[in-house]
């Protein structure tokens, strides 16, 4: 079968390009050892991920519990409470959606990085600029985090004044 492949290559000088820049195992060691960095980013991005989406959980439950209850039987404090838990969902939510807008775009980093080793044009620019961008959405996701986990120490008393 890969004899037939090869012979089919030979006749289409295209085939016979990509097979001949995918065969080369230092390319392909190069391109792995140039994803690392971005994989391991990746690595961390999801840990973060796993930090926030277990913080909002914990609101959500708690803002469910604060709802069950009918209006008239809500307690000033829980009230309170209930407004200091909706700003941290909302910043909570920010800062998934941008951590995993920043996820997202250095996944199509390290899938350029391979489709880089094996075409003519050069899109190190590209690349560049999407690492970039990535890390200006993950610092804005962290932002976001931040002023969360703020929101939180100072509790949902000292949070009106």
């Amino acid at each position: 079968m890969l004899t037939d492949l090869l012979s089919a290559a030979a006749h289409q000088p295209f085939a016979f390009e990509i097979l001949e820049r995918t065969a080369s195992t230092p390319r392909v060691q190069q391109v792995v050892q140039l994803s690392l960095a971005p994989a391991f980013l990746l690595s961390g991005i999801g840990a973060i991920m796993n930090v926030i989406m277990s913080r909002m959980i914990w609101i959500a439950q708690r803002i469910d519990k604060i709802e069950d209850r009918m209006d008239d039987q809500r307690s000033a404090r829980q009230v309170r409470e209930h407004a200091w838990l909706m700003r941290r969902r909302k910043l909570a939510q920010g800062a998934i959606l941008f951590s995993t807008a920043a996820a997202v775009i250095i996944s199509a980093v390290i899938m350029l990085l391979f489709v880089s080793a094996y075409i003519k044009a050069q899109i190190g620019t590209i690349i560049a600029m999407l690492w970039v961008l990535t890390m200006v959405l993950l610092v804005t996701g962290l932002g976001f985090f931040l002023l969360e986990t703020r929101l939180a120490a100072v509790g949902a008393q000292a949070s009106e004044d």
